[in-house]
This record gives C-alpha cells, sequence and structure tokens, in this order.
C-alpha cells in the first residue's frame, strides 16, 4: 500500500502553527503551545464561571462543555490538550490506517496510540462523537498508562470502562459521557493534535484544560494569562467586597458601581492584610487596576 508522503497519524507542526498562529510563546517540538507550569498550577484555582466570562467577553462563546459522568466528582484537575478524533469505523480506511501506524513503528490498539505520546501535564482530550456503548476509548488499564505519563486526566465525548479499577488511580480523573461494559469496536482514531470538536466546543492541541464539577472550560493558549489574572483579580474583589458589605463599611450601591479612591484605598490595604488571597503579584495587581480604570 503507498502512502501520501504527508500523510500521517499525528498533525504535523505546521499544521499546529497554523491554527495557533497568534501564540508566540514557547512550544513543545510537536508544534502545541506551552503555557508555563506557574500558570497552569494558579488555574487550578480559577472559578468556572469566571473563565468562562472573561473568554465570552473575548469573543471567545464556544469554549464550555457540560453534562460529563465523572469518576471523582470532587477531584479538578487541570493540563493542556492533546486533542485525538474519532470517527466510525470504514474498513478501507482502518487498513489504510494500521498501515501508516506500522510504517511509523506504533503498537497496540489505535485508541492506546496518543497515550505514547503523553507528557506530565497534557490531558488526553478525545472527540468520540458522543459514544458509549462500544465508544469506551480507554478501561483502567490504559487509565493507569495515561496517569503515569501525565499525571492528570481525561476528557472524553464517549465512554469508559472499568470505572471502578479507574477510580483506584489516586490522582486520576476522568470527565466521560457515560460508563459501559462493552469494549472499543466499530470505531477508527483518525487524528492526533489536530483541531476536535467537544459537544458545543471547539478545541485545539495545546489549549488549557480547566475540568471542575461544572463541566471543562477550553482555554485557548493566548488567553490563559488573561483568565488566569482576571480570575484571581475577581475573586480578590468578590471577597473584599463581601467583607466590606458584611461590616457596613460601603452600600451595596458603592461596591457595584466605579469604585471611588476611597475604595481603592481600603482594597489594596486589604490585599496587604489577607496576603492569603494575593495569587498574583504586586505588578500584576497595579496593571489589572490600571487596565480597568480601578
Amino acid at each position: 500500500m503507498t502512502t501520501p508522503a504527508r500523510a500521517q497519524i499525528q498533525a504535523t507542526r505546521d499544521d499546529i502553527l497554523f491554527y495557533t498562529a497568534d501564540w508566540t510563546g514557547e512550544r513543545f517540538p510537536d508544534g502545541r503551545p506551552r503555557v508555563p507550569d506557574a500558570i497552569l498550577k494558579r488555574l487550578l484555582d480559577v472559578n468556572t464561571e469566571e473563565a468562562w466570562g472573561i473568554l465570552r467577553q473575548a469573543g471567545y462563546n464556544n469554549q464550555f462543555e457540560g453534562g460529563f459522568q465523572m469518576v471523582h466528582n470532587d477531584r479538578p484537575f487541570v493540563g493542556r490538550a492533546l486533542t485525538v478524533q474519532y470517527l466510525p469505523l470504514r474498513p478501507d480506511m482502518n487498513k489504510a490506517i494500521s498501515a501508516l501506524g506500522a510504517k511509523e513503528k506504533r503498537s497496540g490498539g489505535h485508541n492506546s496510540w496518543p497515550i505514547d505520546m503523553l507528557q506530565v501535564g497534557d490531558v488526553y482530550v478525545g472527540d468520540g462523537y458522543g459514544k458509549i456503548i462500544d465508544g469506551t476509548l480507554i478501561g483502567d488499564n490504559l487509565g493507569n498508562s495515561i496517569y503515569a505519563k501525565s499525571k492528570t486526566g481525561v476528557v472524553f465525548d464517549a465512554g469508559v470502562r472499568d470505572v471502578a479499577g479507574l477510580a483506584e488511580i489516586d490522582g486520576f480523573n476522568a470527565f466521560t459521557r457515560g460508563y459501559d461494559p462493552s469494549a472499543i469496536r466499530e470505531m477508527e482514531m483518525f487524528r492526533i493534535n489536530g483541531p476536535i470538536r467537544i459537544g458545543r466546543a471547539t478545541v485545539l492541541p495545546g489549549d488549557l484544560i480547566l475540568a471542575k464539577r461544572e463541566g471543562v472550560v477550553f482555554i485557548p493558549a493566548i488567553m490563559a494569562e488573561t483568565v488566569v489574572k482576571g480570575a484571581e483579580y475577581i475573586a480578590m474583589r468578590d471577597a473584599f467586597g463581601h467583607q466590606m458589605l458584611r461590616e457596613q463599611r460601603f452600600t451595596p450601591g458603592e461596591i457595584d458601581q466605579r469604585w471611588t479612591p476611597t475604595i481603592n484605598a481600603a482594597f489594596l490595604k486589604w490585599t496587604e492584610e489577607h496576603p492569603d488571597q494575593m495569587k498574583m503579584t504586586r505588578a500584576e495587581l497595579a496593571e489589572m487596576m490600571k487596565s480597568r480604570n480601578q
């Protein structure tokens, strides 16, 4: 069987650069944006609604999907997306992809190929077109391998099996469409690290994944720092405002409108008295207040 010179299971580096052209920071060798680990760590404390709201204000209206079943409801995680697209199986295409995989020296079932590529901090995001019965992308064996490589979890628009075994993997979580005892069949792993759809969201390789009880926010790499800083700032403002209202130092009308110099001064003093609320640096706080004309 002959294959075109460009044919490969993984999207080319040029493909990824094309779709993520606005990212000017560090990249992985495969081309995916590499958002700094420090931003990832801070993202875990970000509220789902705040992240969604900041993205929506910037014109990103299709970056959230909910309705998942989770192996652990109380175990959020974050990471960088490694995207995988599945299609209903077609014998001739399956034959071609199997031959191409052999040429690329890939082994095991097609659904295991993305796992071999995972790095620490990656999240395997699989577009399985919502299939659950015979649509279980992983069981506990693959789940153990995923966590050993990534230290995160998975987000699947598809199912999983061996839930009891998956639940025993310390630190791992899976956001899926459901559970079924069947093994994967009549599905074809088509492309790794291309653009995919998860429900109503568009996901690109290297997007940040914020997976919490409410659902998953898929944050474009170019928006990662904006989302984290903006959400941290909103959280501080809210905490300060709530305390001021409880203590009746300011009225709801004063807190809800543009703050006066008196409130700004009280806010800055409050941040000094509550260092546990300060996730950002003083310079970042000053920049945020200036950008919002506060």
